[in-house]
């Protein structure tokens, strides 16, 4: 165990006396080869010097994460982009111009300066801007390319708080870097944007496939990794694993669309209680008079019509159950459209089996 240093920034400030000294004691610490976990627009990020392989591998040690999963790595800008980065092709490059600073990740041809630790071995490397103001002034002080996946142990629900982080890492990392709450909560939509001019997205996010279609030249696909996977070394990119984002509780999703779905879901956690679980219930606007009469702890998750909205709490929903010691978690499914896409991405790696 070690101390873990908990530092408190404003996002709201970064103009300030206090916000500049505390990002630079933060930077310090990432220079000197330690782990500092800082918010980002998406989740909190667990980051290292992304060029020092020891320091990388003080990542994999905190969050007990396999070495066979890549990290991404973030940069502040152009500059630092190159000594990442061996080259961008055009649509590489019509992407960067209109989604960075952001929530995009893109799979890049690596330089050999990256250690191999970062990509798992694999000649591509997953590279974003990060939109957050703390993320990048963090990054711009420190002077080095950060690799970051989320500050949480392996497989576990993602942070979107500081004390998310604390519950996971603490004792296990240099500092914690507190921003506040993160404004999207779902994790940055990772893509390979190809020589032939193909695109593929990997992991979806808030940047949707139609958005990147009015972006690039060619076709734009969405990989699914098959459910019947069991060589993790034949993941091409961060955040592909078939299990994944869980929270401790068993997740069961309750598919479909209007009132059939509403009556499912309660029929659902009806029959859950019934059988002694300890329900608990990710509940959006639309589901509430599914909980009457039945002994469940409901989340009110946020409104059904605004996927942006229950991406962003997406997470603190399940941890939130958690907390309240659920045997299983009962969730609805929303259109897989849009956001809406990467939300039923994570559910349905949360609810796979080990």
């Amino acid at each position: 165990m070690k101390e873990t240093l908990r530092l408190k920034v404003d996002p709201a400030a970064p103009e300030g006396q206090e916000f500049g000294a505390t990002i630079a004691r933060a930077a310090e610490i990432l220079r000197r080869g330690g782990t500092v976990a800082f918010p980002t627009e998406t989740v909190y990020g667990l980051g290292a010097n992304a060029l020092d392989a020891e320091a990388v591998a003080g990542i994999f040690a905190a969050k007990e994460r396999p070495s066979w999963d890549p990290l991404i790595v973030h940069v502040s800008g152009p500059e630092m982009l190159e000594r990442v980065a061996a080259k961008l092709n055009e649509n590489a490059r019509r992407l960067a111009e209109v989604f960075w600073p952001g929530p995009m990740t893109l799979l890049l041809p690596k330089r050999n300066e990256v250690p191999d630790v970062v990509t798992a071995g694999r000649p591509l490397v997953g590279v974003r801007m990060p939109a957050h103001p703390v993320a990048l002034e963090l990054i711009r002080a420190a002077g080095v390319p950060v690799a970051a996946p989320s500050a949480n142990r392996f497989g576990h629900t993602s942070p979107t708080r500081a004390e998310h982080v604390a519950a996971d890492l603490g004792g296990r990392i240099d500092a914690i870097l507190d921003g506040g709450e993160t404004a999207h909560g779902l994790e940055s939509t990772v893509m390979e944007p190809r020589e032939d001019g193909c695109v593929i997205i990997y992991r979806p996010g808030v940047i949707t496939a139609e958005q990147v279609r009015g972006v690039c030249a060619g076709t734009v696909e969405y990989y699914a990794p098959a459910e019947t996977t069991r060589r993790p070394e034949a993941l091409p990119s961060p955040g592909v694993g078939l299990r994944h984002y869980a929270p401790r509780a068993r997740m069961v999703l309750v598919g479909g669309s209007g009132s059939e779905q509403v009556e499912a879901f309660r029929r659902t956690v009806t029959e859950a209680a019934l059988a002694g679980e300890r329900v608990g219930a990710m509940v959006p606007d639309r589901f509430e008079a599914a909980l009457e009469g039945v002994s469940a702890r409901g989340y009110p998750w946020g409104r059904w019509d605004c996927p942006e909205e229950l991406g962003q709490r997406l997470y603190a929903a399940m941890r939130e159950l958690d907390a309240q010691e659920v045997t299983v978690i009962v969730c609805p499914l929303p259109t897989a459209e849009g956001v809406g896409l990467a939300i039923c991405d994570r559910l349905r790696k949360s609810a796979r089996g080990e």
